[in-house]
C-alpha cells in the first residue's frame, strides 16, 4: 500500500473506534477522530507522560504522531514490516523531535532488552505468523513492570485463547475490553466515504481485496463482527519478572517451549 498510495492525507489504516468519549483533537485531527480514538481507546489508563514508547506495526504513522504530539512521552518509536512505510513516515513526520520510525519484524524485535517502558500495538498482530514469539519479544523489549497496550480482530475462538498466551509469556492483564460493538459503531459511520474512496483510487482488479481489508458493509470480518464470528478485543497488560528462556524453571517457560 504504501508502494502504490503516498497521499500523505491518508496517515491511518485503522477500522476505527467510536464510543462517545473520544479525546479532544486539534481541528487538524478531527479529520481521523475515528481513527485516534482507536489508539485513544487502546491506551486509556497507561502511564504515558515522560515515558519511552514502542509502536509495534506503525504502518502509515498517524497513530505514532498523534500519541507524540499529544499525549507528552519522552520518546515514540514506530517500528513496522515495510521499508516503504518507514520511509514515508520519516519524510512525514521529521519536524517531530519526540518521534523516529524503523523498520523491523514484530516477531524479531531490533531493539536491547528493556528499552522502553510502553509497548503498544493497534490492529497489527492479526497479519503475524507467529503470535508468541511477538509477545515474548515485547517482553523482552520491555523494562521491569513496563506496559502492553493491545488491541486487535480475531474469530471468536481464537480470541478466547489469546489472555492464556498472554499470561504463559509473562503478562499479568490489568484490563480487558471486547470493543466489537464500538468498533462496527465506527465501521458503519465511516462506510460510505470509505467505498467513495476506494472507488476513486483503487483498480476494479483489487477493489474487492482492498474493500475487504477496509472493513465495508458486506464483507466477511465486517459481517462476521455482526453474527459474532468474529470480534475486537483490546488487553492492557504489566509485564511481570518470570524467565522465559527455554531453559528456564517458571511454569510459563515450560509452557513456552511445549
Amino acid at each position: 500500500m504504501a508502494k502504490t498510495n503516498d497521499d500523505s492525507r491518508f496517515r491511518f489504516m485503522n477500522y476505527g473506534f467510536e464510543d462517545g468519549n473520544g479525546p479532544d483533537l486539534l481541528p487538524s485531527d478531527e479529520v481521523n477522530r475515528l481513527f485516534i480514538q482507536l489508539y485513544s481507546m487502546n491506551l486509556r489508563d497507561a502511564e504515558i507522560e515522560g515515558r519511552d514508547v514502542l509502536e509495534v506495526g506503525s504502518g502509515r504513522g498517524g497513530g505514532a504522531s498523534w500519541v507524540a504530539r499529544s499525549l507528552a512521552p519522552r520518546s515514540v518509536v514506530g517500528v513496522d514490516f515495510s521499508s516503504e512505510a518507514v520511509n514515508l513516515c520519516n519524510q512525514w513526520y521529521g519536524d517531530q523531535d519526540n518521534l523516529s520510525f524503523v523498520e523491523g519484524n514484530a516477531e524479531d524485535l531490533p531493539f536491547a532488552d528493556e528499552t522502553f517502558d510502553l509497548v503498544y500495538n493497534v490492529e497489527s498482530s492479526h497479519c503475524y505468523g507467529d503470535m508468541g514469539a511477538f509477545i515474548e519479544q515485547v517482553h523482552r523489549v520491555l523494562r521491569k513492570g513496563g506496559t502492553f497496550c493491545w488491541t486487535d480482530l480475531r474469530d471468536a475462538e481464537t480470541m478466547s485463547l489469546l489472555p492464556e498466551m498472554f499470561k504463559s509469556r509473562g503478562f499479568e492483564i490489568v484490563k480487558s475490553a471486547n470493543v466489537v460493538d464500538e468498533v462496527l459503531r465506527a465501521l458503519d459511520e465511516i462506510n460510505e466515504a470509505k467505498i467513495e474512496q476506494i472507488t476513486k483510487q483503487v483498480p476494479k482488479s483489487i477493489r474487492k481485496s482492498v474493500e475487504t481489508f477496509a472493513g465495508v458493509k458486506g464483507t466477511p470480518v465486517y459481517e462476521g463482527f455482526v453474527n459474532g464470528s468474529m470480534t475486537y478485543h483490546r488487553h492492557m497488560m504489566k509485564k511481570i519478572d518470570v524467565d522465559l528462556r527455554p531453559n528456564g524453571d517458571t511454569e510459563s517457560a515450560r509452557m513456552k517451549i511445549r
